[in-house]
């Protein structure tokens, strides 16, 4: 792992927010497609021993992503993303809502805006997490959503190095 890349995970309660800016040592299509390709998403949108499971995905505005993070015993904790904004390797937009395995969502939902960019061979991205309910946020947070996250984005990044030298 680069030390030298930025990581940085605030929660800002006041305005119910989370915002994290992470820089991973690879370019710009290949983190876009680790974010919007389900095969990939796959691999790393879960913390271990815990797996991403998709049962379906269509990754348009309009469309949505159903998962389930899948625990080593075969719990299953659905949620649903459903995209709001889209523009192509710079940004997209999705409501994301816990729901149950016949996909009803679990609200209020969390609004997620992720922004990519490149520079010198790093691309940066930074999501923004708004919460319309602080109890939601809370709850996110007493989940272990910082230290979940931080895992899977670590997870990602060991990827995004194995996928760079593939290609």
């Amino acid at each position: 792992m680069n030390n030298n890349l930025l990581f940085d995970f605030t929660v800002d309660k006041t305005t119910k927010t989370v915002f994290i800016n992470r820089e991973f040592a690879a370019g710009l299509s290949l983190v876009w497609d680790a974010f919007t390709k389900q095969e990939i998403l796959d691999q790393w949108w879960a913390p271990k021993p815990w797996a991403s499971k998709t049962k379906f995905m269509n990754f348009e505005v309009g469309g949505r992503r159903f998962y389930a993070m899948v625990s080593p015993e075969g719990q299953e904790h659905w949620s649903i993303q459903k995209y709001t904004s889209i523009s192509p390797t710079t940004n997209f937009k999705m409501l994301n809502a816990f729901a149950d395995k016949d996909e009803n969502p679990v609200l209020p939902g969390s609004d997620w805006d992720f922004n990519f960019s490149e520079q010198n061979g790093t691309t940066k991205v930074s999501i923004t997490i708004y919460n319309e309910s602080l109890e939601r946020m809370e709850k996110m947070i007493e989940m272990g959503f910082q230290g979940g996250f931080t895992m899977t984005l670590n997870y990602l990044e060991n990827l995004l190095t194995t996928l760079s030298q593939r290609s």
